[in-house]
């Protein structure tokens, strides 16, 4: 039986059944990590010693007949490094933090722990999130496993090239612009943005706090559902936190312990794929699919679109060039938000500190300059900007228009439609340097995905097939507010019609790798 094969649920089933030991899971991982890692680079710590003895405490708890609810009890799971663990460095892939191991869990990882599951590590991400390609990280550029030259996508690319390398069988990751959603499409994997606010961010390092939300990366749609019901739910520390019921919304998230997800009834029918699907209305943006878009993905993401209409789901083209604006509007926020919370960063609580100052300004300055890369700086200084005397009413308060603007473009539009389909990325995994250099170039990357979270809507990215040079395509299913049950149902139609979400990388052993449209 090979393991790295098996999906996080099915492992989590036969650790059940005892056809596996929790120690064996771990070990065949640790072990792909050995043989994968020095090539991917997606790792910045490895908890080897530590995963092998939770290993047995938690298979003692299986054989105890504990944690029988938990259906991903015993599977190891990658945490991306701006997620608080106890006693383990949490950097968020920047200098400043080279030296900082929280005294406290963040809620996902508290729920990931009482859940049963097994936290193999801690993996690379764009530094403080702030970036599209995972180049920008202290630690290390990563590699997408599917071609090492081109990137894996960012600001969470350690967390889908372990899993998509076999190196994991789900990871964690968080989406302030597309963070999760444009890895998956670069790797082949699904993943989740939840909706804002259905997931604590409580122990999340914080980049801009209006839009960061924490999901789940894995490879079908039925994992990541698993993962996203484990981490879901209400939580006093987050005041953020919200429950997804509303007078105008029948129960989105179904009662339960803490309010989490509940998304039992959501999984296609072998025997009638679409059931669930059938009479949905699906809305496409017309301006999406415009100049800008490669040729191959759009050509992928209609083949889909086809799919979906013989199976019985209502597509309707329509307008919304509101989302023309999406980008400049993200930027300004999202950097008014950084440049606040990076603050905090001053070489005296804690943290890396210069040895070079000879008073406290002097303190302050080398060591954030130390301490932060060129990209972080760039946009604190940008943020700095935005909010100053004189530049406030001129960009940031009219972002924040604009961000309204958007909101309720996407109300408007669910009064039409029970979700949107769109592209997640303009290009496939691109060349490692390749936009590095250019950063409006990288920014503008994030146009199909950055409205999303000014809206503060749930997005599923899901593999749609691959590009005549191999690469991975991605399209996403857009939400209402928690609506998350409707695009899992979308997504887990989709996946059930097809198999592009089974295919593996070259790196992953035998698997198969995939190919043309």
């Amino acid at each position: 039986m090979e393991i790295l094969k098996l999906t996080a649920l099915e492992l989590g089933e036969k650790i059940k059944s005892k056809e596996i030991s929790c120690r064996q899971a771990v070990e065949e991982y640790l072990k792909a990590i050995d043989e994968n890692d020095s090539v991917i680079n997606a790792y910045i710590t490895v908890l080897r010693d530590e995963a092998l003895a939770r290993a047995d405490e938690v298979q003692a708890m299986i054989d105890r007949g504990e944690l029988a609810d938990s259906p991903l009890a015993g599977v190891p799971v990658a945490i991306k490094d701006n997620m608080c663990t106890k006693g383990v460095l949490t950097s968020a892939a920047s200098n400043i933090l080279n030296n900082f191991k929280p005294p406290y869990d963040a809620t996902v990882v508290e729920k990931v722990k009482a859940a049963g599951g097994i936290i193999i590590g801690k993996v690379n991400m764009d530094e403080f999130a702030m970036g599209g390609s995972t180049e920008t990280s202290h630690y290390g550029v990563t590699a997408n496993p599917w071609d090492t030259k081109r990137v894996p996508g960012g600001s969470s690319g350690g967390s889908a090239a372990a899993v998509a390398s076999g190196m994991a069988p789900y990871s964690l990751g968080s989406d302030t612009g597309g963070s999760i959603r444009q890895p998956a499409a670069f790797t082949g994997l699904t993943g989740i943005k939840p909706t804002y606010g259905s997931v604590s961010r409580y122990g999340l390092l914080a980049y801009a706090s209006s839009l960061d939300q924490i999901g789940p990366v894995a490879h079908d749609i039925k994992d990541a559902a698993a993962a996203l019901s484990m981490i879901s739910g209400t939580d006093k520390r987050d005041s953020t936190s919200v429950i997804g019921y509303s007078a105008d919304k029948s129960a989105a998230i179904k009662p339960g312990k803490n309010n989490a997800f509940d998304f039992t009834d959501c999984f296609a029918d072998e025997a009638d794929p679409c059931a669930k699907i059938r009479g949905m209305k699906i809305g496409i943006p017309a301006n999406y699919y415009g100049d800008g878009l490669d040729p191959e993905i759009k050509e992928a993401i209609f083949k889909a679109i086809d799919m979906l209409k013989a199976g019985g789901a209502v597509i309707e083209e329509f307008d919304m060039p509101i989302i023309d604006y999406a980008v400049p509007a993200y930027y300004i926020i999202a950097c008014a938000e950084a440049s606040s919370n990076l603050s905090r960063y001053d070489g005296i609580k804690y943290g890396r500190r210069t040895k070079e100052a000879n008073d406290l300004i002097e303190t302050y300055y080398k060591s954030r300059s130390e301490g932060f890369g060129a990209e972080v700086k760039r946009r604190i200084m940008l943020g700095s900007f935005v909010l100053s005397s004189g530049y406030f009413d001129a960009y940031y308060k009219k972002a924040l228009q604009v961000r309204g603007l958007i909101k309720k473009a996407f109300d408007e539009a669910y009064e039409k439609y029970d979700a949107i389909l769109s592209p997640v990325s303009p290009t496939v995994a691109y060349e490692i340097g390749g936009q590095i250099a250019d950063p409006i170039a990288m920014y503008m990357a994030d146009i199909y995905t950055v409205s999303v979270n000014l809206a503060g809507l749930p997005a599923v990215s899901v593999p749609c097939g691959f590009s005549k040079s191999g690469m991975p395509v991605g399209m996403q299913f857009i939400g209402d507010s928690f609506q998350e049950e409707k695009i899992i149902k979308m997504a887990s139609a989709y996946q059930a019609m097809t198999d592009y979400h089974t295919k593996r990388p070259g790196i992953f052993g035998n698997a198969e790798k995939g190919g043309d449209n």
